[in-house]
């Protein structure tokens, strides 16, 4: 159930975000298959205002004044060395590259993820990243209405809305469309500045 969840959510993200990639790509040779990428980044900075260690709750005050309470998981284990008037930095990047191509010449599905955590001693912080690739193949097109029908490695077909008429040129009933979504979480924790 969730690689189907995760296949639905890679899918409409694609399409989605297809009309706004091809629309910035420079002019492809007329028969060249869409492709393309579209990423971005979000850079979130707050400071320590309190810590509750028996209960791993951190208040954060953000950059716009704002105070919110962050509980944290076993999993940070450097909780301890956090205090008040650090800065915790947060990252979040995520990107979603697609590519149609001719029925048959698709890769292999795959995902894959990891984590990377600061030493012990140290202040809190990491990286943790997820990649999903998958391949839907054009089952039906409707370049009157702009819509495809993609049908997914499972069997399940799902219909999506495409943007632009132009992402229907040179796509053809059974081309496949090979989606691979990343996503990034970085998390800093540096020291309060002295004063």
């Amino acid at each position: 159930m969730k690689r189907v969840l995760i296949f639905l959510t890679v899918i409409v993200l694609g399409f989605s975000l297809a009309a706004i990639v091809l629309a910035e790509e420079k002019a492809a040779p007329k028969t060249a298959k869409p492709s393309g990428m579209k990423e971005r980044t979000v850079k979130v900075e707050a400071t320590v205002q309190a810590i509750d260690l028996p209960k791993r709750v951190v208040t954060l005050k953000g950059s716009k004044g704002n105070i919110f309470d962050l509980k944290v998981g076993e999993e940070a284990k450097n909780l301890p060395q956090v205090k008040v008037g650090d800065l915790v930095t947060v990252q979040y990047y995520e990107s979603l590259a697609f590519q149609v191509i001719k029925a048959g010449q698709a890769g292999v599905e795959s995902s894959g993820s990891g984590v990377t955590r600061a030493k012990p001693g140290g202040k809190p912080g990491g990286v943790a990243a997820n990649q999903v690739t998958v391949t839907a193949s054009i089952e039906a097109i409707d370049a009157k209405n702009n819509y495809v029908t993609l049908k997914g490695s499972e069997g399940k077909t799902q219909e999506i809305k495409v943007q632009d008429p132009k992402n229907l040129k040179n796509v053809k009933v059974g081309d496949q469309v090979v989606l691979t979504y990343t996503e990034a979480l970085a998390v800093s924790v540096e020291p309060a500045k002295k004063k």
